[in-house]
């Protein structure tokens, strides 16, 4: 699709679907990122490069909202979040500009490839130690400093990830934030505000290279931006300790049968 066409009719679903990802991915831990870049490049014809930047614009309000309503539930720990958030800042922009001088084909495999490989991973973040087992800092004087080179390491890792492929590099933050063994709604919430940052982040690296398309943000993101809302909401109902290890293993099944159509796609 060009820049430049008129808006299709298919296109007045995707409020739709932002909604319900951005419902999913604030009750979860992330902003759904990870599955709007397959989504429109697979059922809208959007060229990778645009669907990228889409993404990451779509997913702004979900991390914007998302934050807000997690930080007034108290399930946001703000050091560890802001020194995260800064590493995945630097590590967007270099997703970015990688991004932006690759050929679309190879871009659509090695997205594909790294779905497979993330799904995979998946299986293997270690779960959160009860709550009470560790005491998260309450401020930047209490962060330890063998948690410092963690923190920044699996931030930088989930910014590259969210700049080059659009996705909200989810996973590498809730592993970092599962060896911290923050407890369950802490690790959501924080992870609502990293990759938010992420997506900020990677979203203005893609618009200095001109790859917007401000029709399909205006429609994924407004259908995100009531799914952010409700989710935190409907968080509060739950416990999402019990439902960990089903929700890690259905999207790990997803993921990867994702990542293996997309890599066979072009063949």
């Amino acid at each position: 699709m060009e820049l430049g066409s008129v808006i299709q009719l298919s296109y007045f679903w995707l409020p739709f679907i932002g909604f319900a990802v951005g419902l999913l991915a604030t009750m979860v831990g992330g902003n759904g990122a990870f599955f709007f870049p397959p989504t429109l490049i697979l059922f809208f014809q959007v060229s990778p490069r645009v669907a990228i930047a889409t993404s990451l614009a779509a997913v702004i309000p979900i991390g914007l909202i998302g934050s807000v309503e997690h930080f007034r539930r108290s399930n946001i720990n703000l050091p560890v979040g802001i020194v995260f958030g800064s590493a995945g800042l630097a590590g967007a922009l270099v997703g970015a500009y990688i991004s932006g001088i690759m050929e679309p084909a190879t871009l659509v495999t090695a997205f594909g490839l790294y779905s497979v490989a993330l799904g995979l991973l998946t299986l293997r973040v270690p779960k959160s130690k009860p709550e009470g087992g560790v005491i998260p800092p309450a401020n930047f004087a209490e962060l330890k400093n063998k948690q410092i080179p963690l923190i920044l390491c699996f931030g930088l890792v989930s910014g590259i990830v969210a700049g080059l492929f659009g996705t909200s590099g989810t996973v590498p933050v809730l592993a970092g934030l599962f060896i911290l063994q923050f407890p369950v709604k802490l690790v959501i919430g924080t992870s609502v505000l990293i990759v938010f940052m992420n997506a900020l982040s990677g979203f203005g690296g893609h618009v200095l290279m001109g790859e917007i398309d401000p029709r399909l943000i205006f429609l994924l993101g407004s259908g995100a931006a009531g799914g952010a809302f409700i989710g935190p909401r409907l968080l509060v109902h739950i416990r999402p300790e019990r439902k960990e290890g089903s929700i890690r293993y259905l999207f790990a099944a997803i993921v990867v049968a994702m990542g293996l159509f997309l890599v066979f796609w072009q063949w």
